[in-house]
């Protein structure tokens, strides 16, 4: 096997130097046989202009020795002419190597060699092992695995997977093999650790890449970020109107972050949906982190969203203890950042939190949170839960009421215990000894609307523990499905005083009815469509779609980034909603609690009766006129006043129970009346109704036009039947 174009451009010119040295004259001879064979194998131009200069200066020397030696003169003077021809070779030499570690384009006969080249500078500079002393290996023994060159006329690629034994961590970065390569960042692509195993993870390295066809812009044409922001944000009728952009992070049109400023002046609440029209995306692709400063706010859009992969619950379990501030930890921030909640607030008693999110949007998952919080920090828990068995947590409840009934049962003992606190203490002194206690309320709606049956009665009572109860240790977790205010029986009490008493989390609802704007407004959370929020991440499930299964892990468990379950927006009184996501719940909570029983609820009057206090209504019939003492509610539950929930208590008048009862003043009529024409084969008019009843038309008629208003009944004629 001959040697290879390098070796023979390589070592011609020291071959030239010796034959200078022994032939003489016939050095010239040899220096043109150099020159005809690096020809014929086909030296680049450089390389050959090189070899002919080193093989001339060879020549030369030759000559002058050969004359020297030939007159008698010294042979140190002959040996002195050694000299120029090795710096000739020496030269050769060095502009022959700065040549040879390029890699241009190949044919696909010569990647071989390319692949050799490419895999002895990483192990020179990488992996090893080396020859070279002294030299400091990026990662010994991570080699490059499964490597493929791809090649074209304007392109050099290579494909690989940095490989470590099992139980060793890539510690390779972009930047290391872009510094060994002697090319930008830009041209190595890594792959996300998340993704892959630790001992294994794929590059992909450019190392010549195609030049970009140049696009053709309109002159004036906004491009940059900065320029997007002055053009449409900045402007009077953008949605931060007066304010400048300066980037902190750019990788690209849809992934960067900056700092809007305005000259001093606040920038006060921004409307999240305005300001994705004015830069033309989606509004879960933006994401605003309000600074220190008034007048800054921190602006991040993302190509993929930051949060898509979740946090584990187990993984920050310890940090679900409430700190000396009274904070517990709810999920991450779209920067990172723990994302805090406050459920008390030392020195003052206990702070509400308002929970708002659809089926399949991850709020139970919140309210499981919160309950294991709540364990951990020593405080006692009254679960209403109207939708009985959906909280896995309730295990960890001081008293649960699972069921509609019973949870309606579950707030009166919460109001109870506020009336009972009352008592003892007259003016509000802390820190005192009784445990601060949540009354958790899942499924609002079903106790709040006005359809319920124990509507009156349970807005009266939410009404009054989000107004009075915080400065008795007690506060109130109220969870519904949209932000509606029908969810809250149409109180605008119950929201401002939750908003105001503590956080609110925002998920995703269902389409039309995630609105936060209009009658649904909440300061700091302006232009806010909470059904808007995606139920998957986009192109999650493209293949599905297409009935493409494969690739698919169809017999895996379903992980966080499968669904955006949990993600959503977290608002603090006095501040803007900030994207964050909860943390994903992937062990049971009576796990995570470590089987320890719940916190109880201290020794009183009103825990030791509570399941009387529970069965007994804390409003008349009428739903009005509210208990308003503890000496009351005792007193009533002690003479056994009880009565069965609205539904219970309605009678047949033409059954055999007897005559009917009053109603003029006594008990709610409206659904007396939707169940008498429900179960009526003919309609009625309103004196037949009335007479039914046992009440008067007068009273009758105002409730038969509300009915209709709300399409719950029909008028045909003067004759009433149920819709």
């Amino acid at each position: 096997m001959g040697p290879t174009r390098a070796q023979f451009i390589q070592y011609a010119p020291a071959a030239l130097a010796l034959a200078s040295a022994t032939v003489g004259p016939w050095s010239a001879l040899a220096a043109a046989a150099a020159g005809a064979g690096a020809w014929a194998v086909g030296a680049s131009a450089p390389a050959l202009r090189s070899l002919i200069a080193c093989g001339t200066t060879a020549t030369g020397c030759g000559i002058a020795a050969h004359q020297l030696l030939a007159g008698g003169m010294d042979p140190l003077y002959a040996l002195g002419l050694a000299v120029p021809a090795g710096a000739a070779v020496l030269a050769h030499r060095r502009n022959t190597a700065a040549e040879l570690p390029a890699l241009p384009a190949t044919t696909s006969a010569e990647q071989t060699s390319q692949a050799q080249l490419i895999t002895a500078w990483w192990k020179e500079f990488i992996s090893g092992p080396t020859q070279t002393e002294g030299r400091k290996l990026i990662q010994p023994g991570a080699v490059l695995a499964h490597l493929a060159i791809e090649a074209g006329d304007d392109h050099v690629s290579f494909t690989g997977i940095i490989t470590l034994p099992q139980g060793q961590q890539v510690r390779v970065k972009a930047a290391d093999i872009a510094a060994v390569y002697q090319i930008p960042v830009s041209q190595v692509e890594v792959g996300d650790p998340k993704h892959y195993a630790p001992n294994a993870l794929p590059i992909t390295v450019h190392l010549q890449k195609p030049s970009a066809s140049p696009q053709i812009v309109a002159a004036g044409t906004p491009t940059t970020p900065e320029e997007l922001w002055a053009a449409h944000v900045a402007v009077p009728e953008g949605a931060m109107p007066g304010t400048t952009l300066t980037l902190t992070r750019y990788d690209g049109p849809l992934d960067w972050e900056g700092i809007a400023t305005r000259d001093r002046r606040a920038i006060g609440t921004v409307n999240i949906q305005d300001l994705a029209g004015n830069l033309d995306l989606e509004t879960i692709q933006i994401a605003l982190a309000p600074t220190d400063k008034p007048s800054q706010m921190g602006v991040r859009v993302m190509k993929e969203h930051a949060l898509m992969h979740g946090t584990m619950l187990s993984t920050v379990v310890d940090e679900l203890s409430m700190d000396s501030r009274g904070y517990v930890r709810l999920g991450t921030y779209i920067d990172s950042r723990p994302a805090l909640v406050p459920l008390a607030q030392p020195g003052s008693g206990a702070r509400h939190l308002y929970l708002v999110g659809g089926s399949r949007s991850g709020k139970s998952g919140v309210l499981e949170q919160v309950l294991l919080s709540a364990h951990r920090s020593r405080i006692a828990v009254i679960l209403a839960s109207p939708q009985a068995g959906t909280i896995a947590g309730a295990p960890l409840a001081a008293y649960c009421g699972d069921g509609l009934d019973e949870a309606m049962g579950a707030l009166r003992l919460a109001y109870a215990l506020m009336l009972d606190r009352e008592a003892r203490y007259r003016s509000p002194a802390f820190p005192f000894t009784d445990p601060l206690i949540l009354a958790v309320i899942d499924e609002a709606h079903m106790l709040l609307a006005v359809s319920s049956p124990y509507h009156a009665e349970a807005k009266a009572i939410v009404e009054q523990l989000t107004r009075r109860s915080l400065k008795r240790g007690i506060g109130v977790v109220l969870a519904t499905q949209t932000p509606l205010a029908e969810d809250l029986g149409n109180s605008t009490i119950i929201r401002s005083q939750l908003l105001i008493g503590g956080g609110a989390v925002f998920l995703r609802c269902a389409k039309g009815q995630g609105s936060l704007v209009g009658a649904n407004a909440v300061e700091g959370a302006e232009g806010i469509d909470l059904s808007r929020i995606p139920s998957t991440w986009p192109g999650q499930y493209d293949k599905v779609a297409v009935r493409d299964m494969s690739g698919l892990a169809t017999a895996a468990a379903a992980g966080p980034e499968d669904g955006t379950f949990g993600l959503g927006y977290l608002l603090t009184p006095g501040s803007q909603a900030v994207q964050f996501r909860s943390l994903h719940l992937d062990i049971p909570p009576a796990s995570l609690a470590g089987g320890q029983p719940p916190f109880g609820v201290e020794d009183c009057e009103a825990w030791r009766l509570r399941e009387a206090i529970a069965q007994t209504p804390v409003v008349d019939q009428r739903g009005k006129n509210l208990t308003g003492s503890l000496t009351d509610l005792l007193t009533a539950t002690q003479h056994g006043q009880r009565t069965l929930p609205p539904q219970r208590a309605q009678t047949d008048p033409a059954g055999p129970a007897g005559p009917a009862v009053p109603s003029d003043g006594q008990e709610l009529i409206k659904p007396r009346i939707l169940e008498l024409l429900r179960e009526a084969s003919i309609p009625m008019t309103a004196e037949t109704i009335a007479r039914k009843l046992g009440t008067t038309a007068k009273n009758i008629k105002p409730r038969l036009s509300e009915l209709k208003k709300r399409d719950e009944v029909a008028n045909e004629n003067g004759l009433w039947r149920a819709a």
